[in-house]
């Protein structure tokens, strides 16, 4: 028995070529005069799984140079991320910020 051809068929596969990388964002955490350090490390390592030596790092950037980078993540991971960090933050007390810019 022949294969039969559908000629729509073919315009329904995507060629390597035609995927994209999803577009990257870098997560800022701003210095502020108010949230304490070792909060800033807590949320480090619980909303961006740092080594507590990581988030020691990015948390004295941030201290130092007025902004730190928290990690690299698609648009709808660094969104989430953001949301969660404001709302625990919100919760401690603290106006700690957070933004995210295209990389």
């Amino acid at each position: 028995m022949a294969e039969h051809h559908r000629p729509d068929f073919d315009s329904d596969i995507l060629l390597e070529e035609d995927l994209k990388e999803p577009r990257k964002f870098r997560v800022l955490m701003h210095n502020d005069d108010y949230t304490t350090m070792d909060f800033v490390i807590l949320i480090l390592v619980e909303v961006f799984r740092k080594t507590t030596q990581q988030a020691t790092q990015i948390m004295l950037s941030i201290h130092e140079k007025g902004a730190g980078e928290c990690g690299v993540y698609t648009a709808e991971v660094a969104e989430t991320k953001i949301a969660i960090v404001r709302a625990r933050a919100k919760e401690a007390g603290y106006p700690l910020k957070c933004s995210m810019e295209e990389v």
